[in-house]
């Protein structure tokens, strides 16, 4: 039986590889991938060869954004049964043993591994394969209600979500959202379900502005400076990774405000707008992956609370990989790109 991955071998080098079965330790569950979210580090690996400071040195299965379903318990009994389906918790915190680190943050451990990441060597494969083995700790029953491929936007929900809880209470408060990706997206959901009184969303591109309009945002084209700087938001969630989108933001915010820096900037020095930000005495605060938000998140999925509804715009199978890449790197036509593995959806 073929087991089809998505593998990265090389810059511009990504291949559907069968990489046969996997073999689970004890404490491990094999899960046949129903759906897997096509994620910018993901694009970044196929196009670059490198995700930031992560850089390919072995190939990479490639995936953390996935939903799927036990099709074999784990050996020691833990974790859920076969037949349960479920979602998946990529992050695997760990200490190095010298760095000092809010332990009730394990996002922020300094050793962690996540899926599909190649920052360790050996790298931390990932879970875009028909089946996987994973640590049961890493899989989370579906609550009644939610399907597999609503499913598949947990991961990257909680990252939206997480930022907007890194901004403190944001109900009643004007939001801003620099950038309507999908994980822009998401933000100004979750920004939503968290009480906002008013979302304000900028994007370069139409299709992103239009669904975030969907989601009750007021949008701007990210090009119209004027109108970004007059918008004096209380929050502002920096969520494009791009030198533009950090000054937008900055720009963005009222004075005493906060800014959260979720867009991943590029390593090393960035240029911003600091001057402006001592001046109005802004609050800048990172925002890295997602800790224990995870069931809630997927709770908020399951009763509709947290809206999803048209970010996948493309949903294509295991064996088109490479054009569902492809799509998922033009914003202007896409927004979520989801692979299906066919794993019991």
């Amino acid at each position: 039986m073929t087991n089809l991955a998505v593998v990265a071998h090389a810059a511009d080098d990504l291949r559907i590889d069968d990489i046969g079965e996997p073999t689970p330790d004890a404490d491990e569950a094999v899960v046949a991938v129903s759906f897997g979210g096509v994620c910018g580090s993901d694009l970044h690996y196929w196009r670059h060869g490198a995700a930031g400071a992560s850089i390919l040195r072995e190939p990479l299965v490639l995936g953390h954004e996935l939903s799927g379903m036990v099709v074999r318990a784990a050996a020691d009994g833990s974790g859920p049964a076969e037949g349960t389906p479920v979602a998946v918790h990529p992050l695997t915190p760990r200490d190095d043993g010298a760095t000092p680190w809010p332990r009730e943050r394990p996002n922020l451990a300094p050793a962690s591994t996540y899926l599909g990441s190649a920052m360790h060597l050996p790298h931390t494969q990932g879970g875009f394969a028909e089946r996987v083995a994973l640590p049961t700790r890493m899989l989370f029953p579906l609550p009644a209600g939610l399907d597999l491929a609503t499913a598949v936007l947990a991961e990257p929900a909680a990252v939206a979500w997480h930022a907007v809880e890194r901004a403190g209470t944001v109900a009643g408060r004007r939001v801003a959202v620099i950038g309507s990706g999908p994980i822009g997206l998401l933000a100004v959901g979750a920004a939503r379900h968290h009480g906002a009184g008013e979302v304000v969303a900028t994007d370069l591109h139409e299709l992103p502005r239009r669904l975030s309009a969907a989601r009750g945002a007021r949008t701007l084209d990210a090009r119209d400076a004027a109108a970004i700087e007059a918008l004096h938001a209380d929050v502002v969630i920096e969520s494009s990774g791009t030198v533009p989108g950090l000054a937008a933001a900055v720009a963005a915010a009222r004075r005493g405000g906060t800014v959260v820096l979720l867009g991943l900037q590029a390593a090393g020095a960035v240029a911003a707008p600091i001057a402006t930000a001592i001046t109005r005495e802004l609050t800048l605060t990172g925002s890295f992956r997602f800790g224990g938000e995870f069931g809630e998140v997927l709770a908020a999925l399951a009763d509709g609370s947290l809206a999803v509804e048209g970010i996948v715009t493309h949903v294509a199978p295991v064996a088109h990989a490479l054009d569902a890449f492809a799509t998922a790197a033009d914003a202007s036509r896409s927004s979520k790109v989801v692979l299906s593995f066919g794993g019991s959806n």
